[in-house]
């Protein structure tokens, strides 16, 4: 019991402050405007579902697959704060990120799954930097001789529920957003959803720092 408490813990401690759901709750509602409120609430469910097995896959099998195809974590953090510094560049120059139709003119029907995952869940919520960590931490699994099935069992049902609490945590902020910020009004919600792609803008370029020093830096 005391392993899967720990896997929990690891897991959700170490990736809900770079998936960060509240910071990125301003920026769904930005992207979401024009869709009415049951929309929005099952945009809310697919991004968290999404997520959930996103991260889950990267946390059981993202160091094989990085192993099998011979890429290191430094180059995934490299290529992942590219796409992420030009998707906040992009939300930082369109005009359209928060100016959409008023709710007279709310487009009705729930977004495709392609447009539910992509720029919604990945790199808005599950970025490349949230995928480095949940690989991180499942490269850190017991890997001795000695572990027994059962360690093993609840070391991986600890990290499922980890992932699962940051998917509900996805889920209550994203769901929830228009609440949450109801209170800055029209103008509020543009220069704070403003401020939240520069901030993902610097994020991105810190993945790309961080990556580049890792695989760079150590050997000049």
């Amino acid at each position: 019991m005391n392993a899967a408490i720990s896997s929990f813990l690891l897991v959700y401690a170490s990736l809900f402050p770079i998936v960060n759901p509240i910071g990125g709750a301003p920026i769904f509602l930005g992207l979401t405007r024009q869709r009415s409120d049951h929309d929005r609430a099952a945009i809310a469910r697919g991004i968290a579902v999404n997520g959930f097995f996103l991260l889950l896959g990267s946390v059981l099998v993202g160091s094989h697959l990085l192993e099998f195809f011979g890429i290191t974590l430094p180059v995934v953090r490299i290529a992942g704060g590219l796409v992420v510094t030009a998707f906040a560049w992009q939300m930082l120059h369109s005009g359209n990120v928060v100016d959409g139709p008023s709710p007279k003119e709310a487009v009705s029907g729930p977004m495709g799954p392609d447009e539910v995952f992509y720029p919604l869940t990945m790199p808005l919520t599950v970025g490349p930097g949230s995928i480095a960590v949940a690989i991180t931490v499942g490269s850190q699994r017991p890997r001795s001789a000695s572990a027994t099935a059962a360690e093993f069992a609840m070391v991986a049902a600890g990290a499922v529920l980890g992932i699962l609490a940051i998917s509900l945590s996805i889920y209550v902020c994203y769901r929830y957003a228009e609440k949450m910020i109801r209170m800055l009004g029209e103008g509020g919600t543009s220069v704070l959803v403003r401020l939240s792609a520069f901030i993902l803008l610097c994020i991105g370029i810190q993945i790309i720092w961080t990556g580049y020093s890792t695989l760079v830096l150590p050997a000049s």
